[in-house]
């Protein structure tokens, strides 16, 4: 049970960011990047400042895995 973010990494590919630049450009910390790079849970907070920077919806970038 947990989270899948490979959405979100496509869409870093499509809009030709690395994970690096999105993580300044919302301004989560290096920690949070690493516990989605492992599929682990982030607070919504993060979600939603992803979304806006990257003009999509929560659905485009995460899914959930049972």
């Amino acid at each position: 049970m947990g989270y899948n973010y490979d959405k979100l990494w496509k869409l870093l590919i499509d809009k030709k960011m690395n994970k690096e630049e999105l993580r300044k450009r919302t301004g989560m910390s290096s920690t949070t990047l690493a516990r989605m790079g492992k599929d682990e849970n982030v607070s919504l907070d993060v979600l939603g400042r992803i979304c806006k920077e990257l003009e999509c919806d929560i659905g485009d970038i995460i899914s959930y895995k049972g």
